[in-house]
């Protein structure tokens, strides 16, 4: 084996094990950053910094757990429910704020509700052009547009590569469409990768074939 290939083989081996753990690093580091600000609310007397001399990282992370669990506790009984009704009719005042909020809060109700749905099934439909098939997830339909359609239809959105919070939404017919056994989260998991990641049996028989290419490669020792 080739000095070079040698070389290269192993770089690139060193490689697919510091990518995903420094970019999982860095990922978790910007969220512990960003919550820690929370810290910033508190009075200059509690922080760390005045009692201990210095920071500790990660607590602004319980801080901000702590202001959200409780702040679903409030909000479960009765005055808590009559505070949000009359913070959010508030915001529903003001305008473009009104917008902005309502559109905001109807995606994060259909996201975190234990009874909604953000997403059905998993759909292959001809985008952008009739030669080429996307991924699309299949959505909801509004009501008062049923009956506007000759045929019928399915909404779809259908993400973008790398970031799937953009896409498009579009109405296509349920005829034209091609449903595929695949979970939400392993679409996304496609679209987010450009198509790189694939399903966990599809990686492991992959790990499997290069070790024993590696094994094949590796001169005999001495």
């Amino acid at each position: 084996m080739p000095k070079k290939s040698f070389f290269k083989r192993y770089l690139i081996t060193g490689l697919l094990i510091w990518v995903p753990l420094v970019i999982t690093v860095w990922v978790l580091n910007l969220l512990v950053s960003t919550m820690d600000q929370s810290l910033l609310l508190l009075p200059q007397a509690l922080r760390t910094e005045s009692w201990l001399g210095f920071h500790i990282p990660g607590l602004g992370v319980i801080l901000t757990l702590a202001v959200v669990f409780l702040t679903g506790v409030l909000a479960a009984n009765f005055i808590g429910q009559k505070l949000v009704s009359f913070w959010e009719g508030v915001l529903l005042r003001i305008p473009v704020v009104n917008s902005i909020y309502k559109a905001v809060k109807q995606v994060s109700d259909t996201l975190f509700s234990g009874s909604g749905h953000a997403f059905r099934k998993v759909l292959l439909v001809r985008y952008p052009h009739p030669e080429a098939w996307s991924l699309a997830l299949q959505t909801n339909v509004p009501s008062e547009l049923l009956s506007r359609f000759p045929e019928e239809h399915v909404a779809v959105f259908i993400p973008t590569t790398p970031s799937p919070v953009n896409g498009f939404y579009f109405f296509v017919k349920r005829s034209e469409v091609i449903e595929i056994d695949m979970s939400i989260d392993e679409a996304l998991k496609y679209i987010i990768s450009m198509g790189v990641v694939t399903s966990d049996s599809s990686v492991k028989e992959r790990k499997i074939a290069d070790a024993r290419l590696m094994q094949r490669d590796v001169p005999p020792s001495v």
